[in-house]
């Protein structure tokens, strides 16, 4: 990997194409922070549901709005907080292992995530006090 994120930060993918003919983007291991293990995605969300409220032990992950708004609210270990709105499928988030988000989603909005880990229920901290520790 070409880069060494230590924060969460955006991640711009390569986008080639033209209105003509739609685009195409692509996140190729020179652009991700980590060999992805799995992918999934989530939509349908009610706008009025709040997502997330978890950090996990080892995983990483970059989310990806592929249509729609996604607010993203994220607090390190260290207490600080970032926010990032994601309303373009060129555009990542990289979420370090230890961060605490959430996500609120706009009601056509589908969020794409690329994770370093299989599921593994033992990584997450659902429990914010436990985080905070």
């Amino acid at each position: 990997m070409s880069h060494n994120y230590k924060k969460p930060t955006l991640i711009d993918f390569s986008r080639t194409g033209d209105r003509s003919t739609g685009y195409i983007s692509i996140a190729e291991k020179e652009r991700l922070p980590f060999v992805p293990k799995r992918i999934y995605w989530t939509y349908f969300t009610p706008e009025d549901v709040v997502r997330g409220f978890h950090s996990h032990h080892n995983l990483e992950q970059v989310l990806i709005a592929m249509a729609g708004k996604i607010t993203l609210n994220i607090e390190t270990n260290d207490g600080e907080l970032f926010e990032f709105i994601l309303d373009s499928p060129d555009k990542g988030v990289y979420i370090p292992k230890q961060c605490w988000r959430t996500m609120k989603y706009s009601h056509n909005a589908v969020q794409m995530c690329i994770a370093s880990m299989e599921y593994d229920e033992s990584d997450y901290i659902r429990d914010y006090s436990l985080f905070k520790k």
